[in-house]
């Protein structure tokens, strides 16, 4: 006989079995899987953040290089001429110094003398413009205040009834190339009245 109906336990029918099988599981096994659920969505989110700030940094970073490489670029084609015009520097002073060192009354006793050096004077003028397209400047600060970033200051003169620091001589004009300098503007500058000897030389930048 059959062991299984005089068992109280196994009185259940196929059907009973069937259903508790497919019974609910206990809450707690529930929210315990919700919570893993939420914490690996938690964990994913932070590396997609993660991912997305490297992301970023490293396009900041390509911009930023690619923007230094192309202002280093425009510095080299800028500047390329640097050791040329330095050398144009001192032919353009030479040339001006020769037609200064001509005696105006020299000039002026014969006209073909007088339409060379304004020939000579032409050239010049077109000199300084084609240097200028590349860039080179001439610095000229006559009357203008003594910045020591253009200006290099061989002597100081009281008693010249302009503002202390005023330029009232120039030496020897200065050069830029854009905004670099190539060479001070040597220069001599107004000194405060009553002080020191009528001029004073010196050798720094005041």
């Amino acid at each position: 006989m059959n062991q299984n109906y005089n068992n109280p336990e196994n009185n259940e029918t196929p059907e009973q079995q069937e259903h508790d099988s497919l019974a609910p599981e206990p809450e707690g096994d529930s929210v315990d899987q919700d919570a893993d659920e939420n914490n690996r969505l938690a964990a994913i989110e932070n590396e997609l953040a993660d991912a997305k700030d490297q992301l970023l940094r490293a396009l900041a970073e390509t911009d930023n290089t690619r923007k230094r490489l192309l202002r280093e670029r425009e510095d080299i084609r800028k500047y390329a001429v640097s050791d040329f015009a330095r050398d144009m520097l001192g032919f353009s002073d030479n040339f001006r110094r020769a037609l200064d060192s001509l005696p105006k009354d020299f000039i002026d006793t014969d006209e073909r003398i007088d339409s060379i050096f304004t020939g000579l004077e032409a050239m010049e003028k077109e000199l300084l413009k084609t240097l200028g397209k590349h860039g080179i400047k001439k610095i000229e600060p006559l009357d203008e205040p003594f910045d020591p970033n253009f200006h290099e200051a061989l002597f100081e003169t009281p008693g010249t009834g302009k503002a202390a620091g005023t330029i009232i001589q120039i030496i020897e004009p200065g050069y830029v190339l854009h905004n670099r300098l190539l060479r001070p503007a040597r220069v001599g500058v107004a000194k405060n009245e009553g002080t020191g000897s009528p001029e004073h030389r010196i050798d720094q930048e005041i």
